[in-house]
């Protein structure tokens, strides 16, 4: 060992030397090598009692090594299925988040700018004559009439005008009790039509984002789904016109088509085992529903203390974050595609069981996307409530729905999903029956609660039986069918708010509620089917083949990621 490689020693190493000016003698080596073997943060190298070239460099470098460490954790992590799925969570996490964060916003903004619009438009066509005519025109703002009178001097104004006239102005600014009913209702129809919008478009995208994912893979489209929600959000921040609102939220849908597709078929081809695929896609919802959780009172708060604009900023410094770690794991410069042609799109929506379970999660989802754009507005109307009360009411259904997809991630394998599905279906329709009911924002938390705990029964159950559905009757390839569950669940968020928009205007708020709550309850029975769907032919022979089970027949390849678990290469072994 050279004079150099001794000062890489430390002080307490070499004190338990006997003769340290003999390092060749057997008994100094041997107490060497047995206190560098005590000392942890020595190399490997150093350890066995060598010091390798390099290793002279590397030891001063402690700074460096935590970030090697993360970057080292990074590349490994390419091969780790909890990763991925913290990666699919945080961008289901963000998408719905900006999804529910406009919940509160746009109503309230929509009705303050239109109002402030009539308001200018009013004072500018009011008639005035100069002061040297013998008519002159007052205005009252407190019975909306108008009044002529004589000479040159105003008339005495009386006392209930002044005090009236600066409620009027404060009510409309603050919008506790808004004075335009008229005006009020026809929101109705263009906030419905601009929440629909990210569900139409995310409509027509799915189709093709799911064969898309068949031939190059899911990392590319997952990170595309980023890079677009990031714009759209910016879109939403800056927005201060009806047209850009509808543009940014027309353009999210195709980030959300994307996120969403192939993140879902991500974790089906990961997670090969039906019942680990359940929980796995169960956490991945809790993404999903924890940015349903937080999105409105979220933006309801941040809108009425600090601004318009600064809700999305957040968001979009989130989804910065979401970008770079899918940039070190998935890198998706790599195109991957599947290593067999799955099942067309056309096949999969002919199939019965496909389709009974698409529509669970489309009219189970429809329930709540009535009561987005409907709901404030008839508090506004009914409960004169106040901006962050409009989204502070959603909260009940969104910690239910949270609850909810944890729950029965796990107990719908146990208890059955069609079960499962059955009853949510149900309690779905009563929730939103007692919706109106309430008579105040307190009145809403009971049936809210329900709403949210039973679709997120419905939806826990229902995202693992499409890829099982796959796996019974198809080709295990799972880009399309996902496509399918977002295109159902982008119906019910589509029609929705669209045509609940008008029902509501046309015959109220109550009906509203009542036609939706029937049709869940009408539609709860079909899930029955789902208790055991029939293999196909195809299928049947194979699982009928002693020597191979549904595990082992697995045609998900995503080369980059594990497909078996430990259980099977124990069984294969065996």
């Amino acid at each position: 060992m050279s004079m150099t490689d001794k000062r890489c020693v430390t002080s307490k190493a070499v004190k338990k030397v006997k003769r340290p000016t003999s390092f060749g003698a057997a008994t100094s080596r041997y107490h060497l090598e047995a206190s560098l073997s005590t000392a942890p943060h020595f190399p490997p190298s150093l350890r066995r009692g060598s010091v390798a070239p390099g290793d002279r460099c590397r030891l001063p470098a402690t700074k460096m090594g935590a970030l090697a460490r993360l970057l080292a954790w990074l590349r490994e992590g390419r091969q780790s299925r909890r990763l991925i799925l913290l990666i699919v969570f945080i961008a289901l996490l963000l998408d719905n988040m900006l999804l529910t964060v406009v919940v509160p916003i746009i109503p309230s903004y929509l009705y303050a700018m239109d109002d402030n619009a009539s308001t200018a438009a009013e004072s500018v066509t009011a008639p005035t004559q100069p002061p040297s005519s013998s008519f002159q025109t007052i205005v009252s703002l407190y019975d909306n009439s108008t009044r002529l009178t004589t000479g040159g001097a105003l008339p005495s104004i009386p006392q209930p005008l002044l005090p009236t006239t600066s409620n009027v102005f404060t009510s409309t600014s603050e919008l506790d009790c808004p004075n335009n009913s008229k005006q009020l209702l026809n929101e109705n129809v263009k906030v419905g039509l601009l929440f629909a919008s990210k569900a139409t478009v995310q409509l027509i995208t799915n189709p093709f984002i799911g064969p898309l994912t068949n031939r190059i893979g899911y990392q590319i489209p997952l990170f595309a789904g980023f890079c677009i929600m990031f714009l759209s959000t910016i879109m939403f921040a800056f927005s201060k016109s009806y047209t850009l609102l509808f543009l940014a939220r027309s353009f999210q849908g195709v980030g959300s088509s994307c996120s969403s597709v192939a993140g879902m078929g991500m974790l089906a081809s990961v997670y090969t085992d039906d019942e680990e695929r359940g929980n796995a896609i169960g956490i991945a919802l809790g993404g999903l529903a924890m940015g349903v959780l937080v999105g409105p009172p979220f933006g309801s708060v941040m809108y009425e203390f600090v601004g318009k604009t600064a809700p999305f900023l957040i968001l979009a410094v989130l989804a910065i974050l979401d970008g770079a770690l899918q940039l070190f794991v998935l890198q998706p410069s790599k195109v991957a595609p599947e290593s067999q042609k799955g099942t067309s799109l056309v096949t999969l929506m002919r199939d019965p069981y496909i389709l009974i379970a698409a529509g669970a999660i489309c009219f189970a989802n429809m329930g709540i996307a009535m009561l987005e754009p409907a709901l404030p507005i008839w508090m506004m109307e009914t409960m004169c409530a106040k901006k962050w009360q409009l989204g502070v009411a959603f909260i009940p259904a969104s910690v239910s729905y949270l609850i909810g997809t944890h729950i029965f991630a796990v107990l719908a394998h146990k208890m059955g999903r069609w079960l499962c599905s059955l009853i949510g279906m149900i309690l779905v329709g009563i929730s939103i029956l007692c919706v109106p009911l309430a008579k105040d924002i307190y009145g809403l938390i009971l049936p809210n609660f329900g709403v949210g705990f039973a679709i997120g029964m419905v939806d826990s159950s229902m995202m693992p039986i499409m890829g099982y559905l796959v796996d019974l009757r198809h080709v295990s390839v799972y880009g399309s069918v996902y496509a399918i569950a977002d295109v159902a669940f982008c119906m019910g968020f589509a029609l929705g708010p669209s045509v609940g928009g008008a029902i509501a205007r046309s015959i109220g708020f109550p009906w509203l509620m009542t036609i939706i709550g029937i049709i869940d309850i009408l539609f709860a029975p079909l899930c029955f089917f789902l208790r055991s769907p029939p293999a196909t032919e195809e299928k049947m022979a194979i699982l009928m083949d002693s020597n191979c089970s549904m595990k082992t027949c697995s045609y998900s390849t995503q080369g980059t990621y594990p497909q078996m678990s430990n259980e099977f290469e124990t069984e294969s072994e065996d």
